[in-house]
């Protein structure tokens, strides 16, 4: 198994990323599948070219792209990726889309392929917080969980894709009030499991396990 994973660079005003940060931790082969690891821009558009690109040369059979959501306190796998680009800050080149579609073709949301309650109930097997997101946003990281579905919906259907959020770190938080964080290197543990569930699940259904939220 081949797994293209990205993490986007630092935006926001922040000087780091760690869901590019996290992503650079991990090693080069999990549980026997090839890991290739990316920088993308936090660009609307941009994002989604450099990614497929790299799909076009690397081939994967999972794409797993890898955020960062300041306030969550766990690792979150994404459920869903919806068509709306509405940008409450500008992206790092000053885009800033309001109530747009990512693809005027596409569907109005895609769900991801990975199994999602497998993934957290891995994290958690670790001893880190994980939960089911089923919001992305609708900033880059909506945008480019959207735009690899849209890819894999219209070029490449037997790849699947998903996308993972992950808190701040430590040293975002100095002047953050009441901010939760993990660190990088817990991070790297949690998404290494997730990945690990992804390749144990290969052909398989997902977890029915409880997952959802009331808000």
């Amino acid at each position: 198994m081949k797994i293209l994973v990205t993490g986007f660079d630092p935006f926001g005003g922040e000087k780091i990323n760690p869901a590019l940060e996290a992503v650079k931790g991990l090693a080069n082969t999990i549980k026997g599948a090839e890991i290739k690891k990316i920088e993308i821009p936090t660009v609307f558009g941009k994002s989604a070219e450099v990614v497929k690109v790299a799909i076009k040369e690397f081939q994967p059979d999972v794409v797993l792209n890898i955020g960062q959501a300041g306030g969550r306190f766990a690792l979150t796998p994404e459920r869903v990726a919806i068509n709306v680009d509405d940008a409450r800050i500008p992206d790092n080149e000053g885009n800033q889309p309001i109530d747009e579609a990512v693809q005027q073709q596409g569907k109005a949301a895609y769900f991801t392929q990975l199994p999602v309650k497998a993934m957290v109930t891995a994290i958690k097997a670790v001893g880190l917080p994980g939960a089911v997101s089923n919001t992305a946003g609708t900033f880059v990281c909506n945008h480019i969980m959207y735009q690899v579905q849209y890819l894999i919906d219209t070029q490449y259907p037997t790849i699947k894709g998903g996308f993972i959020h992950v808190p701040f770190i430590p040293e975002q938080v100095v002047d953050k009030a009441n901010q939760p964080f993990m660190s990088l290197t817990d991070m790297t543990k949690g998404l290494t499991a997730a990945i690990e569930a992804i390749v144990d699940f290969e052909g398989k259904e997902d977890l029915k396990e409880i997952g959802g939220a009331i808000h």
